[in-house]
């Protein structure tokens, strides 16, 4: 059974229909925010976990949405080892682009939208000012290249009904992440060193989850174009500076947190120097942006520390 919270679509006894949302990736820290979101509004929705749906087999998503019959799918589902798709290029490839590809055509053919997830890693990461959604892309490595293919994918299908959202910094419960890394270590280490060269936006899945909602209700109303949307808490710091905050907030000295630069951690693939994203689309959309990462953080903390209270039981 899929691991969403309710069955297919049907017209209800009155000759209405109600609109299905159908999750990708479902089981990964943001699906699960996205259907939780879902849940809260009382949509009708399915969760279809990697497991239940590989999204690069062709007759696997076109059985899918015959099945479900979504008016709308969003796609939580990606390769997003980084390091991994250096050497692994094709099949990283095949997640990330051919899945979302095939995806946008069962939408396309069915006439449903399509809320695609995306990465800041489509860009060089070497800019100096917030990318707007419109700025060229030049990816430094294979997951960028993979992801931004899965776009061009997406909007060359459903240019009216295609939304890519792109993230960065991602964290939130139930998932591997940054800020889980920090609270572990703050237990464990007298110092921690972290960059202090890389600048991004920490974002909280939760918040990510609530505008992928947000601009699908919108879609699915007619209020918004399709395109590119950039999915991002409002501000600016680096690793050290979110590790910094992290240890205030968990009543730690700060101080025990140490900057370091890229080189003392060497990865296989790239990272981005600069991967601070503009918002202007979600204003064109008369959708507000999400709120500052720090205030974002600070409503987060009392959920980390339980979701970590409740997986050590």
């Amino acid at each position: 059974m899929p691991s969403g919270f309710a069955r297919p679509a049907r017209d209800d006894e009155q000759g209405t229909t109600t609109t299905t949302w159908l999750v990708t990736g479902a089981g990964g820290m943001l699906g699960r925010d996205v259907l939780a979101r879902l849940r809260r509004d009382g949509e009708r929705a399915v969760g279809l976990a990697r497991g239940e749906l590989d999204i690069a087999d062709a007759d696997a998503v076109r059985e899918a949405v015959a099945v479900h019959r979504p008016g709308i799918v969003v796609n939580c589902a990606a390769w997003t080892a980084v390091d991994d798709a250096e050497a692994h290029e094709a099949e990283a490839l095949r997640v990330n682009g051919d899945g979302p590809g095939r995806l946008a055509e069962a939408c396309a053919k069915s006439g449903a939208r399509l809320v695609h997830v995306s990465t800041d890693y489509v860009f060089a990461g070497d800019g100096t000012a917030p990318y707007a959604e419109d700025a060229p892309t030049a990816p430094r490595g294979a997951y960028g290249r993979t992801k931004l293919a899965g776009e061009r994918a997406v909007l060359a299908a459903l240019p009216q009904a295609g939304y890519v959202v792109r993230t960065a910094w991602l964290y939130g419960a139930g998932g591997g992440n940054f800020v889980d890394t920090m609270i572990r270590l703050e237990s464990s280490k007298d110092t921690v060193d972290v960059v202090d060269d890389q600048c991004g936006q920490p974002t909280w899945t939760v918040d990510l989850a609530d505008r992928l909602v947000r601009l699908g209700q919108a879609a699915l109303d007619g209020g918004v174009p399709g395109g590119i949307y950039h999915g991002t808490s409002g501000g600016e710091t680096t690793w050290f500076g979110l590790a910094r905050e992290v240890f205030r907030l968990l009543g730690a000295d700060p101080g025990r947190v140490r900057p370091t630069t890229s080189d003392a951690f060497v990865r296989p693939a790239p990272r981005p120097a600069y991967s601070v994203l503009g918002h202007e689309g979600w204003r064109r959309a008369g959708i507000e942006p999400i709120r500052p990462w720090r205030e974002a953080l600070e409503a987060a903390f009392p959920v980390l520390l339980d979701e970590r209270k409740g997986s050590a039981k």
